[in-house]
């Protein structure tokens, strides 16, 4: 369907009256450039209005339509963009940056953030290029992206973990999220749309279909709502594509609904049965999802630098989705739960946020914090005896510091992630995130995340350093990642076994620089995986015994902007 809509678009653009509006993105996730900007924005050597919680990030301000691809051109000798203008200059058309991304894992898989990648231990590259075009108020970006991944066999939750601890597995993770550890077996290929879209424009507004890549939140790592570590899935779209100017200061906004596909893949040992004898595998639907989401910016023109936003959003099988305005557009109804008709009835899930960024360029600095829940509360009461409950914590800020040599800097990066469960389990039910009793494929679209990459129960702490010469990068990254708490407690919790977290402690090396048209990212990192799989055993004498792996990961990107 999206192919046709694609093809009906390009000939709606080539008979459409023209326009001046210009609405190039940068993709979520393009290597370099997105960093890039955010740090220029950071540093104050730009003007640039945007929060950067709404992303893909517009072209529209006079000269960027070259400058987006190319950050060290302007005002400096340095390649244009190669496009073409027709249509005595309404119209224009270029060729996108044709991107190789490769990854190589020695033991299993590590990252996320990487889009239409898949969790693989090996070889794994992805291909992408395309066309951008415009005339008129409408525009045509066709990116698709070809992956490849060798799919090597490793070691997941060991078959010989006793029935009652594949019985808490299934029931809080297999039966309640379509995110297979691994692809199915032997080599995995897969085309998909990419970053393509068709949009209308009208001054600051745009409204299309869309298979991008989205990211809402200020986070740097992680975001608890949308990133890009699934691939994209296809939406309609209405939002602000530049900040709307209002006599309270500047606005931005996006509205989608979009359809949200599974993997296909089956979960591992589904033949295993309960204690009680009966299968622990429960098959999920064989039907698409609905989501329907939104996110708002406000920048008070009290306070320079302050940037504020909410985002929610709901997703649904479509067989389950109602008639009417409340079915297709949840997201502008009511907050609390004990004011809707029988919620629960509608068998949808909702997650909201709300964040805050503080640009400090004087400083040369920048501090954000993103705070969502992943269920409704009751009533207001509900909310103001346990806020915490069902919540997730996004919080992290940099500073660049100048040096004695003209333009070559330090830069310090830390972020913290917490979707680990509270203390309010205690007494009620806590739902997992990004995973739901009756929306059994969870928050994913084809077997992966949509939300923070580090998943369900999970927690991480980032530190970088990064060392700066003029938009070059340099830089070591220290992080710690602790992998789905929320059913290492409950499959471990009465055993007294406080010591099988499952912990990865990296350390990687990261390099970033530009050749006149090429841009390369380099990427080594070492893992430290204590108790991979929450495997930790004791001899005889009580001493652990070794169960911790190893693993290297190596990422390199190569970019030619045309």
């Amino acid at each position: 369907m999206i192919k046709y809509l694609f093809f009906f678009g390009y000939l709606i653009v080539v008979l459409f009256y023209p326009s001046t509006t210009c609405a190039q993105t940068l993709p979520v996730g393009t290597p370099f450039l997105e960093e890039t900007w955010r740090r220029l924005q950071i540093s104050g050597e730009r003007d640039i209005n945007s929060t950067f919680s709404i992303r893909p990030i517009y072209a529209n301000e006079q000269g960027s339509f070259d400058s987006i691809f190319f950050p060290g051109s302007v005002g400096k000798n340095k390649p244009a963009g190669t496009h073409h203008v027709f249509a005595k200059g309404k119209g224009s058309f270029r060729l996108l940056p044709a991107t190789l991304k490769t990854q190589y894992n020695t033991h299993h898989p590590y990252g996320w953030n990487d889009g239409s990648m898949i969790q693989n231990r090996g070889y794994q590259a992805q291909l992408t290029a395309g066309i951008y075009t415009k005339l008129g108020p409408l525009t045509v970006q066709l990116q698709p992206e070809l992956v490849y991944a060798q799919n090597k066999y490793f070691e997941t939750l060991p078959s010989s973990y006793s029935d009652d601890i594949w019985q808490v597995y299934y029931q809080r993770v297999l039966n309640k999220i379509d995110n297979p550890e691994r692809f199915g077996d032997g080599n995995y290929t897969k085309l998909l749309a990419g970053q393509s879209s068709i949009k209308f424009q009208f001054k600051k507004l745009s409204l299309g279909v869309s298979t991008e890549n989205l990211w809402w939140g200020p986070g740097i790592r992680n975001s608890l709502l949308m990133s890009n570590s699934a691939p994209g899935f296809a939406h309609i779209t209405f939002n602000s594509n530049a900040p709307i100017t209002s006599p309270i200061g500047y606005f931005e906004w996006q509205v989608i609904s979009g359809k949200l596909k599974g993997s296909g893949i089956l979960p591992p040992d589904t033949g295993r049965k309960a204690t009680n004898g009966l299968p622990l595998y429960s098959p999920k639907p064989e039907d698409d999802r609905y989501l329907n989401g939104m996110i708002v910016t406000w920048q008070p023109k009290w306070v320079k630098g302050l940037q504020l936003g909410f985002s929610r959003l709901f997703y649904q099988y479509d067989d389950d989705v109602p008639s009417g305005f409340d079915g297709y557009f949840p997201v502008i109804g009511t907050l609390f739960k004990g004011r809707t008709n029988n919620e629960d009835a509608k068998k949808r899930d909702q997650m909201l946020s709300v964040f805050i960024r503080l640009l400090l360029p004087a400083e040369k600095a920048e501090i954000y914090a993103e705070f969502g829940r992943n269920d409704h509360s009751q009533n207001f009461r509900d909310l103001a005896l346990e806020p915490e409950h069902s919540s997730a914590y996004i919080i992290g800020g940099r500073k660049i510091f100048e040096t004695a040599k003209l333009g070559r800097n330090f830069e310090l990066m830390m972020e913290f992630a917490n979707l680990q469960p509270n203390m309010t389990g205690l007494l009620r039910d806590i739902p997992t995130w990004y995973t739901h009793h009756q929306v059994r494929h969870g928050y994913t679209n084809r077997g992966q995340l949509i939300g923070a990459g580090i998943g369900p129960g999970s927690a991480s702490q980032t530190i970088a350093f990064n060392w700066l010469n003029g938009i070059k990068v340099f830089g070591v990254t220290f992080e710690r990642v602790v992998w789905n708490n929320d059913f290492y407690y409950a499959a471990f919790g009465n055993s007294n076994n406080f010591g099988s977290h499952w912990v990865d402690l990296s350390i990687s090396v990261n390099k970033s620089w530009y050749n006149k048209r090429f841009i390369y990212t380099a990427n080594l990192a070492f893992i430290r995986s204590l108790n991979y799989q929450w495997r930790h055993e004791l001899d005889a004498n009580g001493d652990s015994i070794d169960r911790n792996a190893n693993n290297l990961a190596g990422n390199l990107s190569v970019s030619y902007l045309f």
